[in-house]
């Protein structure tokens, strides 16, 4: 009996002793990751708050700003020499402007020179630009294969059957060419549609072009026009197609080329003959303009026998109202032969 108190007193004691000295294990706490270290890229960095738009408007002012630097100064009148007309570097800006029409133009078309500011859908020469003041020499770059730029021909045959001269006592300001009523007539260079309209005692259906080198070109007696009034053309985009609306005696194109309004001879800056350009670059003189000083001077007539105001007004080209206003006259008064009137 002895002896089995000793054996259950032995194991109590074995029991309590691995209560007492049990191993307690510490409670596990996840310690929290140490933060990454920001990363020096400042593109990764900045990648989840980039802001793509904000981006954008600023990419466009900053073009709108260097592409014109040190090529001109919107905020100062250009004078005539300090144009730009030998750079054909043009980048699209994604900013418009109205003009008077309510239509919105590209601002690169408005700004890149100073007479370009001025717009009209309606009238050909808004220039105000008088030839007797001008004294510099303008070299205009009429293409730029390097910058893709080229130049087309008006029409696919140039023949020409009227020259640019004094004809049939007025001045027949472009070259006319022969053509089919039809035929496809283009764009010489790039450029925006200024003008669509129709003059019945003139142009007949026409469209003029202005033109990224400075210059514009006009294109008269068409059949039906294919463009809109402020749609940007490249050369040989087709404008219209040729006809003889108008004051035409037949089917042809009057092709003019102008430099602030004012005409000059086609026939300078195009070898209709062999259809090409005689120069990449065409210069421009006070000599250019010599027919349009010519014009502005007064001019008078003497009356003949069986003449009145409406035979007088067709023969130099000006209307009836003009003869009365400069000679103070009324559309009653009885002219004599021998009279002397004024007709500009």
């Amino acid at each position: 009996m002895s002896y089995i108190k000793s054996i259950l007193l032995m194991l109590f004691m074995s029991i309590s002793l691995s209560t007492t000295y049990a191993q307690i294990f510490p409670k596990i706490i996840k310690k929290p990751k140490e933060q990454e270290s920001p990363t020096k890229n400042p593109l990764q960095r900045d990648l989840r708050l980039f802001d793509s738009q904000k981006f954008l408007q600023g990419l466009t002012r900053e073009t709108d700003s260097l592409l014109y630097l040190d090529y001109v100064d919107i905020k100062k009148r250009l004078s005539i020499v300090s144009e730009d007309t030998l750079s054909l570097i043009w980048a699209p800006t994604n900013q418009l402007v109205k003009v008077s029409e309510q239509i919105q133009i590209d601002s690169i078309w408005v700004t890149a020179y100073e007479y370009f500011s001025s717009w009209d859908s309606q009238k050909i020469n808004i220039y105000n630009f008088n030839p007797k003041d001008f004294k510099d020499t303008v070299y205009v770059k009429l293409y730029d294969h390097f910058f893709g730029t080229t130049y087309s021909m008006p029409l696919d045959e140039t023949r020409v059957t009227s020259e640019f001269g004094f004809r049939r006592y007025r001045w027949h300001h472009g070259t006319d060419l022969k053509l089919t009523t039809g035929d496809p007539i283009y764009s010489t260079f790039d450029g925006i549609v200024r003008i669509k309209s129709y003059d019945r005692n003139g142009y007949g259906y026409y469209v003029v072009v202005r033109h990224k080198n400075g210059l514009e070109t006009l294109y008269g007696h068409m059949s039906k026009i294919l463009v809109e009034v402020g749609q940007e053309v490249k050369s040989g985009d087709v404008l219209g197609l040729g006809g003889s609306t108008g004051r035409s005696t037949g089917p042809h194109l009057h092709y003019e080329v102008r430099y602030q309004g004012l005409s000059i001879n086609p026939t300078q800056l195009f070898d209709f003959s062999i259809g090409k350009l005689k120069s990449d670059v065409y210069m421009i003189t006070a000599s250019s303009f010599d027919h349009v000083i010519e014009t502005q001077k007064s001019v008078y007539h003497r009356v003949r026998s069986g003449e009145n105001l409406s035979v007088i007004a067709r023969r130099y080209g000006v209307s009836v109202a003009t003869l009365t206003r400069l000679n103070g006259l009324t559309t009653r008064s009885v002219l004599r032969v021998g009279q002397n009137l004024k007709i500009r």
